[in-house]
């Protein structure tokens, strides 16, 4: 019972959040409510969201003043020579700047969090697929799949999971998945030409001097500009008047809603006040010191990023009123952020506390036919796609993942080929609604969870499915 009623929750979630029934944090919280008391157990729901809250607290604090010192970074201009020189390089073509999103968010994964790379990655690359009216869901989706792949590094998690759980050297494990990685997230950028290509034959491309020309960075009451597009490889016009976007060629995607708010130009104004040029090299090393500190582990991330926010905010805006209007500024994005991420907690509290999670995890191992013994390290690795979805990383490494090692010793399967099989599902974990990073790229990127969802599914359950390929191609899994 308690395993129909765990597959029901999660399917009930996604439909409706995906049919935009119901928002994001309303779902988490009260589906789960809902699910509590049918399994019998209302009276320790209290009990379950206060366990689930406390496990997420410190994520939710890293995230909160995460946004604030990467706010503050994005006001006084530290990521706008990144936008221009990544623009330079576009040469404002859709195709070029969804592949090089993807580059991106691979490259700056190395630190091994996930939120920090999507702030990153978000603060850079948004004002690029507002000005070019690109679809933000693509942005995100990329974005995810390429970390996901990269979140596999030995420091990034999983793979230390696995090692811990299975008593084995992480570097047994991930070196050798180094081949099959290396094909994913090739797979990752190939995906992205295609997509970038889909996005030039929607939109056509801007001219260089168009899309930097000061006098067109939008001011908010010229929130109606648009491009009309002129098919692929062609030239777009700025119109600031009401028309509807789209152009020739393949028309308005699907997957692509458009979001009419164009208040990201700002990050490419020359002009606005809150720019401090004087602070520019001070503010790099300020970051650089603080991703450093994170990767060394000097301290618990969420007491860097509240030293970090509290020093920028202090030396970029000495003054007190001037505080206060950057903390407004971006007060809409850490409420989005972080009650998304208590009412997360209420969604894991109750999976955990009432032992869906377990029963649903019981039910897959013994429903595995005894004639898949001998290649468990390929169920595993299937097995790690919806699993890493559906369940939290800890979960699935120290409750699944030992399970499976042990039924494949019996058959003859190494723990080291379970323990590599295991990482196949982390490009799709990155987008699970049970990881918090997910709802800093959506909140940051201003697209709805639904639709990321709706988007992503497809393409990063494809490139994990494209590494468990490369794995067994290869002889590592």
């Amino acid at each position: 019972m308690l395993t129909i009623l765990g597959f029901t929750m999660i399917a009930t979630f996604l439909v409706l959040i995906m049919l935009k029934k119901m928002s994001p944090i309303a779902a988490l919280v009260l589906i789960p409510a809902l699910f509590c008391v049918f399994v019998g157990k209302g009276a320790e729901l209290g009990d379950y969201v206060i366990d689930g809250v406390t496990g997420l607290a410190p994520t939710a604090a890293m995230l909160m003043f995460a946004i604030v010192y990467f706010g503050v970074m994005i006001d006084v201009g530290l990521f706008d020579p990144i936008v221009r020189g990544i623009l330079r390089f576009c040469k404002a073509d859709p195709l070029r700047i969804v592949v090089g999103t993807a580059v991106l968010a691979a490259i700056v994964s190395l630190d091994g969090d996930g939120s920090t790379t999507f702030m990153i990655t978000v603060s850079a690359m948004y004002p690029l697929y507002k000005r070019l009216k690109m679809s933000l869901v693509v942005m995100t989706g990329v974005a995810a799949m390429a970390n996901g792949v990269m979140n596999t590094l030995p420091w990034g998690g999983p793979t230390a999971r696995a090692a811990t759980a299975l008593k084995v050297d992480a570097s047994d494990i991930f070196v050798p998945m180094i081949p099959a990685l290396a094909v994913g997230l090739l797979g990752v950028f190939v995906l992205s030409y295609v997509l970038g290509r889909r996005e030039r034959t929607r939109l056509g491309r801007l001219t260089l001097e168009e899309v930097l020309e000061p006098q067109q960075v939008l001011e908010p009451q010229e929130a109606e500009t648009v491009l009309v597009g002129a098919g692929a490889g062609g030239s777009v016009d700025l119109h600031k008047k009401a028309v509807s976007t789209g152009g020739s060629g393949s028309g308005t995607d699907a997957d692509a809603p458009e979001d009419e708010d164009d208040d990201g130009f700002a990050v490419l104004d020359p002009h606005r006040a809150t720019l401090r040029p004087k602070l520019y090299w001070f503010n790099a090393l300020l970051t650089l010191t603080l991703l450093t500190a994170m990767i060394m582990e000097l301290l618990p991330i969420p007491v860097l990023f509240l030293l970090g926010a509290a020093l920028a905010l202090t030396v970029n805006f000495p003054h007190m009123p001037d505080q206060k209007a950057r903390l407004g500024a971006h007060a809409e994005n850490v409420l989005n952020v972080s009650g998304m991420v208590f009412a997360a907690a209420v969604f894991t509290g109750v999976l955990q506390g009432t032992g869906m999670v377990d029963h649903m995890a019981e039910w897959l191992v013994s429903n595995i036919p005894d004639g898949m013994g001998p290649h468990m390290a390929f169920v595993t690795g299937v097995l790690s796609i919806p699993l890493t979805y559906f369940m939290s990383n800890d979960g699935f490494y120290f409750g699944i993942v030992p399970v499976l090692a042990e039924a494949g010793q019996a058959h003859g399967v190494s723990t080291l080929e379970i323990a590599r099989a295991s990482l196949v599902g982390q490009p799709l974990h990155m987008s699970s609604p049970l990881v918090p990073a997910v709802y800093v790229l959506v909140g940051m990127a201003k697209v709805e969870f639904g639709d990321h969802t709706r988007f992503v599914v497809k393409w990063a359950a494809l490139t994990s499915l494209v590494v468990l390929g490369a794995g067994i191609l290869f002889g590592i899994i």
